[in-house]
């Protein structure tokens, strides 16, 4: 009898946690990704949900890239547009990158970057015109409108890099959660956790959180200049669909940072230490997974390798190639080394090629990176790519090239696990003595065993972590008791600047009062004197 008590403390716990789970088999997503390399987290999370009983429904343009009308863990609402989105263009981020290397290459004049960024912040407002088009369709459809209504969905689950699911789940009164790590600010903390620049870099910024004068200096301005940017670029778009569609006075950044959970792609083991929310949940890395066998043409390269090991080399989704002249400085570089090199390269072979390098169209990523012999992984900065190393212990040679890449190779290079390369300053030499550094130099692989040891540490997988807390707030009809109220606050009242006003006033008052009591003491004092004397 004595053992009844514990044991109902263990088994009642576990009960309930079936049941809950049980509550929400069957239950309905609505999804709104972000195409490219934002699919691939949320494609997870999407196969996730089905594998636990869950009816998805992802909305996708007539475009998209990556996202399929077609697939088993999934129906599609399918959105017509005349024309690809930027985001959806390979192309475009082609010539983006071409454009952005020359000016720093040419050392370009001051007139000229700023004409760059001109360009590109309107490209930036086109893109978000474009998602606005897609609401619009949703909008203007009513019998798409009625029958997401009848649909009945208990979530809406969506990337807000391009928030027009924001809009979408006010209108058809749904609980949010955003699959995020950036947002149309920038990323994603600065919109719903407290954000102090004096040591919380900001998106666009490549500091520690360990900053000098000048470089709290730099920090604070691209503070501002996000501000300005979101506020005068990319909110106009939305606000102008909320005042058309929805009620009157709804203001699009209050229901982006009303969203009920942020399922956020960071892990401190990667991350500065920063303030956080209770209904952020950090699900850094919920992609990894331990590797798979080799295909046999992969495998007989890599064992081929001996002692030397292998380097992979890949550079994301999003570019398609480096210049010709910076891919044969690479070439040239990994003909100089003893092991073998496998290198995901779409665009033309370089003419100085190696015999030691294989060139594929596609690579097994999270496979390669999981074998062995790997020793080096030769990265442009993704988040994927960079959990990925981490998760299998592969310290990197970082080649940033565009956005948050800058600032991602950087927070390894100060955790000892990578080394950065300037690509407008890349040649065979330095590229060769940086690869040889991190494949000899033990502190490298060492420092980023101790980043993986960290980061699996965890009572949950990152996506057991995100799966449960999609299907806490469908079981719950949300999760407002974890989001604070504070972004419905006007903005003297959040930075309590009323209050500051008053105590002023009061002081001053109280001040004004007392010099006023004591002038007129003495003033009586004086006359008293006088009618003495």
């Amino acid at each position: 009898m004595g053992l009844l008590p514990g044991f109902s403390c263990v088994v009642l716990p576990m009960a309930l946690a079936l049941l809950s789970a049980a509550s929400v088999q069957g239950g309905k997503v609505l999804v709104f990704p972000v195409d490219g390399s934002h699919w691939i987290n949320m494609n997870l999370l999407i196969e996730g949900l089905h594998g636990r009983g869950h009816e998805v429904t992802v909305v996708r343009t007539s475009t998209s890239w990556y996202i399929k009308e077609q697939s088993p863990h999934y129906t599609s609402i399918t959105i017509s547009l005349s024309e690809a989105m930027n985001l959806e263009n390979q192309d475009f981020f082609v010539e983006f990158l071409s454009k952005m290397l020359a000016l720093q290459k040419e050392g370009a004049s001051v007139l000229a970057f700023v004409s760059f960024y001109s360009q590109m912040l309107t490209t930036l407002s086109g893109i978000h015109h474009q998602a606005c088009q897609v609401a619009v369709k949703m909008f203007e459809d009513k019998a798409l409108m009625q029958s997401l209504r009848d649909a009945q969905y208990d979530v809406v689950l969506m990337d807000p890099g391009l928030p027009i699911g924001v809009l979408l789940a006010h209108e058809l009164k749904l609980p949010t959660v955003f699959n995020v790590r950036w947002i149309t600010s920038g990323e994603g903390h600065f919109v719903v956790a407290p954000s102090p620049v004096s040591y919380v870099p900001t998106s666009g910024c490549a500091v520690t959180d360990k900053m000098t004068f000048p470089e709290r200096v730099k920090n604070m301005f691209h503070f501002m200049l996000n501000i300005v940017i979101d506020k005068m670029v990319v909110s106009p778009h939305y606000n102008r669909l909320a005042e058309k569609y929805l009620e009157p006075g709804t203001n699009f950044y209050q229901l982006l940072q009303g969203a009920h959970i942020w399922l956020m792609r960071v892990d401190f083991v990667f991350e500065f230490p920063r303030p956080t929310m209770p209904n952020i949940i950090y699900v850094g890395g919920f992609q990894c997974k331990p590797s798979k066998p080799l295909p046999a043409d992969l495998e007989d390269f890599v064992q081929s390798s001996g002692e030397h090991g292998v380097i992979v080399m890949s550079l994301g989704s999003l570019v398609k190639g480096l210049p010709v002249e910076i891919t044969n400085q690479i070439a040239t570089a990994f003909a100089q080394l003893p092991q073998k090199v496998i290198w995901r390269l779409p665009g033309e072979p370089p003419s100085t090629l190696g015999n030691n390098t294989m060139l594929v169209k596609w690579l097994p990523q999270n496979d390669l990176l999981g074998h062995p012999k790997v020793k080096a992984f030769v990265a442009h900065g993704g988040t994927n790519g960079i959990y990925e190393a981490i998760y299998h212990k592969v310290p990197i040679v970082g080649i940033p090239l565009l956005f948050d890449q800058f600032e991602n190779i950087l927070r390894l290079e100060v955790r000892g696990a990578a080394k950065g390369v300037d690509v407008t300053k890349l040649t065979s030499q330095n590229f060769v003595e940086t690869l040889q550094e991190v494949l000899h130099d033990p502190s490298y692989r060492d420092s980023m065993k101790r980043l993986s040891d960290l980061h699996r540490d965890k009572p949950m997988h990152p996506l057991d972590t995100a799966l449960f807390w999609v299907e806490f707030v469908m079981r719950n009809k949300g999760a407002a008791h974890l989001r604070t109220e504070s972004y419905k606050l006007p903005w003297y009242s959040y930075h309590s600047l009323d209050v500051m006003c008053l105590l002023v006033a009061v002081l001053s008052l109280l001040v004004a009062v007392i010099v006023l009591s004591i002038y007129y003491i003495c003033s009586k004092l004086c006359r008293r004197k006088q009618k003495l004397e």
